[in-house]
């Protein structure tokens, strides 16, 4: 289970997959919050697949899979995948 927070409203999710376009956060292909506007800033605490956002994304546990975001990325553990962002790349390995 994910803590997912956006714009500073938390979320719990089980989902593995995260997608963050047009508004909505979908996890696993359910939408879990819409009506969002402006800059998104997103923070996964817990081991996460997939993630695509339109803002910049902070996980503070793995990434299974791969990032695509807009903004910044930041993450914490590991990545399996690959990352395409148009702000910066941070990884701060617990190791």
């Amino acid at each position: 289970m994910n803590s997912i927070t956006i714009n500073g409203k938390t979320i719990v999710s089980s989902g593995d997959t995260i997608i963050v376009k047009n508004g909505k956060v979908i996890s696993d292909g359910i939408t879990i919050q819409d009506n969002l506007y402006g800059d998104v800033e997103i923070t996964i605490d817990g081991d996460v697949g997939d993630i695509e956002a339109s803002g910049s994304v902070t996980v503070n546990g793995n990434v299974k899979g791969s990032i695509d975001a807009m903004g910044n990325v930041t993450v914490s553990g590991n990545i399996n995948g690959d990352v395409d962002c148009m702000g910066n790349i941070r990884i701060n390995k617990n190791n």
